[in-house]
């Protein structure tokens, strides 16, 4: 059994970041010798009363110091090669290179709302099997498995472009490139129009891959805070008395991690706003199809009459995100760009994949999928809702999305969500700590719940474990809370 010191849960350090040090410790001072089989990640969980999950970021930090290395069906072992004075020291030499994410569970556990997905279970394999079955016996095979245009599978763009312009989204003057999801566009936004040092206004809390991208240009990023309503324009509106952004991004419907939806007439003090001080807007429009509830609103987007808005959507929340497929309508100019930074980054977006959900899309498949997950999302959204208003305690409050896949969480300020973490964890539950979101405003009492993967039993048994620790935790704190004497009023 290895030596390990007494973990503490109240420490700021999480709980794999101890149990590192720990097991660091005792191989840099040699009484781990080179070449010791660490304990399997089950075993040493179950020896210091931790989830496997824990265990698991531990070793995977040790492994990517150079400290231990795992071996499929054998185990982990000390290596000590990161001690070595000529080996590159990754970890100094990746410092700062990529955010903090958080580490994936090693087991399933009872109830995960830690990803913005769709249920796997909800997949049509069948529909999807024919589907590729059409396409990879159809004329246009060959040309599908050759070298495509940066742009993107040219049917699928006139596809998108047509329902566009039907929509009243696309101009005469706009464009459109297929991208691989989102993440790629986010990515390309970046490097295309922002440069070193310029201000970027984001929503806080925000997706943390959207934050990423923006970072790694070195742009100076702003936080605008999310309230009820989606992003808080008057806060906005102070934070251009000061700053002159480049560019601000902003989701309209459900935001991640939020849920929060921008109404109408914000929409539209929005684009008054960002016109008048020169800012790029970006629509991410991802989850806007994923309405269960209401009238669907006009996008940003649509609204725009100078049509200077750049849209981005996507088939990965209404199809299958492992196809990685979403797309950018712009202005022909800013599409030109994107292309062309496309090109020098992955020469084009998978042609399989566009041409399979093109197919699926023009076969009606689509769109009777699409249906089904409303009809699921429906049911989870009620499942979680009604669950909050059940278990939470009276204290807690959480957003109440119409759609989406995520809500916002915010325990007592005496709470610390990510320190609770390892409580839920240990009971099979995961979510995601609000500092994963944070841009300049970071909120220790919140986190966000992703229903969207998960069937309403589990949904509803997840949630009542964590009222049960929240209610716990806020009860022990009251209780060594110090009473104050307030003066007679008078």
């Amino acid at each position: 059994m290895l030596p390990i010191a007494t973990l503490n849960p109240e420490l700021e350090a999480p709980l794999y970041r101890q149990l590192h040090a720990n097991i660091k410790e005792l191989i840099e001072s040699g009484r781990l010798a080179d070449g010791s089989r660490l304990p399997a990640t089950r075993e040493l969980a179950g020896q210091l009363g931790l989830n496997r999950t824990t265990v698991s970021a531990a070793y995977e930090l040790l492994e990517s110091e150079g400290l231990i290395s795992g071996h499929v069906g054998r185990g982990s072992f000390v290596t000590r090669s990161g001690t070595l004075k000529n080996r590159v020291n990754w970890r100094e030499a990746l410092a700062g290179s990529a955010a903090s994410t958080p580490a994936a569970p090693a087991s399933t556990p009872l109830a995960s709302f830690s990803s913005s997905r769709p249920s796997e279970l909800l997949f049509p394999l069948e529909e999807f099997r024919v589907t590729c079955e059409e396409v990879i016996h159809g004329p246009e095979a060959q040309t599908i498995l050759q070298l495509g245009s940066p742009s993107g599978y040219p049917p699928l763009r006139r596809y998108l472009h047509e329902l566009a312009r039907t929509e009243g989204v696309a101009r005469d003057s706009d464009d459109i490139l297929i991208t691989s999801g989102c993440q790629q566009a986010f990515s390309l936004l970046q490097s295309t129009l922002v440069r070193h040092g310029e201000t970027v206004l984001l929503e806080d809390p925000v997706y943390p891959g959207m934050r990423a991208a923006f970072e790694r240009s070195g742009a100076r990023l702003i936080g605008v805070p999310i309230g009820r309503n989606g992003l808080d324009l008057e806060a906005l509106e102070r934070i251009l008395e000061h700053e002159r952004p480049r560019l601000l991004a902003v989701t309209s419907n459900f935001q991640n991690p939020t849920g929060a939806t921008l109404p109408l007439a914000a929409r539209k003090s929005l684009l008054r706003i960002t016109q008048a001080a020169g800012v790029i807007l970006v629509e991410n429009d991802i989850y806007g199809a994923l309405a269960y509830e209401g009238e669907p609103i006009p996008s940003i987007k649509q609204l725009d009459e100078t049509g200077d808005t750049i849209l981005l959507r996507s088939f990965s929340k209404i199809a299958f995100p492992g196809l990685r497929v979403g797309w950018v309508i712009g202005p022909r100019p800013l599409i030109e760009k994107l292309t062309e930074a496309k090109q020098w980054s992955d020469l084009h977006t998978d042609q399989l994949s566009q041409a399979i959900l093109l197919r699926f899309a023009q076969s009606g498949r689509l769109e009777q999928h699409r249906r089904r997950m409303l009809a699921s999302g429906r049911e989870r959204l009620h499942a979680v809702l009604a669950a909050c208003e059940k278990h939470l305690p009276p204290a807690v409050e959480f957003t109440r999305p119409r759609g989406g896949m995520s809500l916002w969480i915010r325990l007592p300020e005496a709470l610390d969500a990510g320190e609770l973490l390892a409580r839920a964890e240990r009971e099979g539950v995961t979510y995601l700590p609000g500092r994963f979101f944070a841009v300049t405003h970071p909120e220790a009492n919140s986190l966000r719940i992703s229903f969207a993967g998960m069937a309403p039993d589990q949904i509803r048994s997840g949630i009542a474990i964590l009222g049960r620790i929240f209610q716990n935790e806020l009860e022990r704190v009251r209780a060594h809370s110090p009473l104050t004497e307030a003066p007679a009023m008078v």
